[in-house]
């Protein structure tokens, strides 16, 4: 209906040819949350490239610290520690956690191939 009336637009491209697809949705575990990305999208290889081109950027020029990323974060964010970029692993109570306090962090992106 809304497409007949001509108010939908792709936020992406201002195109009105937009139309329903069929789609399974991304459901995960709590403890494994999973975020759908449309393969069929045309700038799909270049989001891919850009993100793999952070992602490689981050893992080259910050620290890796594991699993202790929330503890370094919040002490980066208190000035207990010396301000650098780092990256690593964190639980979803501690991302939660984290946010609360109003601690700045990115999630870094996962390479596709990273899930084969």
């Amino acid at each position: 209906m809304q497409s007949s009336q001509g108010v939908l637009e792709c936020p992406v491209c201002g195109t009105a040819e937009v139309h329903k697809a069929l789609m399974a949705p991304a459901v995960g575990k709590k403890s494994n949350q999973k975020v759908a990305v449309s393969a069929g999208h045309p700038e799909q290889k270049a989001l891919r490239e850009a993100m793999n081109k952070l992602r490689n950027k981050v893992m080259s020029e910050a620290e890796y610290v594991g699993d202790r990323f929330a503890e370094e974060a919040r002490k980066i964010h208190h000035e207990e520690s010396e301000s650098r970029g780092i990256y690593g692993e964190a639980t979803a109570d501690e991302v939660k956690s984290l946010t609360d306090e109003g601690v700045d962090f990115l999630p870094l992106p996962a390479a596709p191939e990273d899930h084969n």
